[in-house]
């Protein structure tokens, strides 16, 4: 059994995590195995996000005043919590990929993305928005294709120069 002091270090723990991080995500779960939890641990630390079982009471004390205080409500039954202190839009591909494989397992019950409530259909929805490293591909693609097709006038004007030169060299010598 835990000492109070431990319970209190949790909790301290739990509330800073929650202040320090911009999204967050409540998933429930029933017949889980052991397997089954280490996988989803692997996928959400792979994507930058931590993952914790929570005491449904010492979550709710530990979620008022951050920005997931909305979320107190949703912490019935057997919960987990997965947040992310960067990244939201990885969180969700991830929340959102593993939730739909696993749907006889995990549940969603909330979640939170840079402070404002989201439920699953809007998870989903962030889900399938390409991420943040292909938005900044295709602006700079965007941002450059003007400068490329300059370049690629401009260097047609000598070559269509040289072109027109060699045929009429060619033609003087018929």
């Amino acid at each position: 059994m835990k000492t109070r002091a431990k319970k209190q270090e949790n909790l301290e723990t739990i509330a800073k995590e929650f202040q320090n991080s911009k999204s967050a995500v409540v998933i429930g779960f029933n017949k889980l195995t052991v397997q089954k939890d280490q996988e989803l641990r692997r996928e959400l630390r792979s994507a930058g996000a931590k993952y914790q079982v929570v005491k449904n009471t010492l979550a709710r004390i530990a979620v008022k005043g951050t920005p997931f205080e909305e979320s107190s409500e949703f912490f019935k039954g057997v919960s987990a919590v997965a947040w992310a202190d960067d990244d939201g839009v990885a969180l969700s591909k991830t929340i959102s990929k593993f939730l739909k494989q696993n749907a006889d397992i995990y549940s969603f019950k909330t979640g939170t993305l840079d402070g404002k409530a989201v439920t699953k259909s809007q998870v989903e929805a962030i889900a399938s928005l390409p991420s943040k490293e292909e938005l900044i591909a295709k602006l700079l693609f965007v941002l450059n294709a003007p400068a490329q097709r300059l370049v690629s006038v401009i260097n047609a004007v000598p070559q269509k120069l040289a072109v027109a030169i060699k045929q009429i060299g060619e033609k003087k010598q018929d």
